[in-house]
């Protein structure tokens, strides 16, 4: 990881709430992303639906986590590499999750806008409709829309 891992007791990056209250991210992303002695394929498997797997990637691609971002997209549609060391640094500022939409036990859609800014300054968001997958009792991002 990039960037330095949020305080466990601080608000995690995703924006979940539990009970009004933003969830802390060691309850949250944090249960998936921060274990160095378990691979990330096997914490991959812990993810109980579609929308905590897209919250937990949007963590990810905060703290600059490849490997969990590659452990959790489908391999029909994996790239070989995001190197994201290598990419203009940008500075996600917030999640909103639109919609979770299960379509069936082993399918589901999550609809969310992410905000960022990259290295210049300027803003911009992320609309998208992204397609998850479960097999063989773990959840797989595998593609999506652009809105």
């Amino acid at each position: 990881m990039s960037a330095p891992l949020p305080e466990s007791d601080r608000p995690c990056p995703c924006g979940r709430k539990g009970r009004g209250r933003p969830l802390a991210f060691a309850h949250c992303c944090g249960r998936f992303l921060v274990d160095p002695q378990t691979p990330a394929e096997e914490r991959a498997a812990r993810v109980p639906d579609a929308e905590t797997l897209m919250r937990s990637r949007y963590t990810a691609y905060g703290l600059g986590d490849e490997a969990w971002l590659l452990a959790t997209w489908h391999p029909r549609t994996r790239p070989a590499s995001l190197q994201l060391a290598e990419s203009t640094p940008v500075q996600w500022l917030g999640l909103d999750v639109r919609a979770h939409l299960p379509l069936g036990a082993d399918r589901a859609e999550v609809e969310f806008v992410a905000r960022s800014r990259d290295g210049t300054g300027r803003a911009s968001r992320l609309h998208e409709r992204s397609r998850f997958v479960r097999e063989d009792g773990r959840w797989y991002y595998v593609d999506g829309d652009l809105r």
